[in-house]
């Protein structure tokens, strides 16, 4: 899967793993002073930005098997498929007496 996250650098992402849940998180923080030329503020701002995504990846999903890749705002994560394991019917013996 792809995530767009614009303006977000490597460092603002992480990804876990837990509980078979994948959760991808963003923090931003980000200030902007401009000064004359006597050291006196013209314009102060301030942003902070959050996002949080989580996605169920299975319960056997460990950090190992997810790869992960940030290049030009864009977070690629690769979840591979597990195989389902077969169910071998069970057979259920019924207790005869005499």
């Amino acid at each position: 899967m792809d995530i767009d996250l614009p303006g977000y650098d490597k460092d603002d992402v992480s990804a876990e793993v837990k509980d078979g849940y994948l959760t991808i998180s963003a923090n931003k923080t980000e200030d902007k002073d401009e000064k004359d030329d006597d050291g006196k503020y013209l314009r102060r701002e301030r942003y902070v930005g959050s996002m949080s995504r989580s996605f169920y990846v299975g319960d056997d999903m460990t950090e190992k098997d997810i790869k992960a890749a940030f290049k030009n705002g864009t977070l690629s994560v690769c979840v591979p498929k597990k195989e389902e394991k077969k169910q071998v019917p069970e057979k259920h013996l019924i207790a005869i007496e005499g």
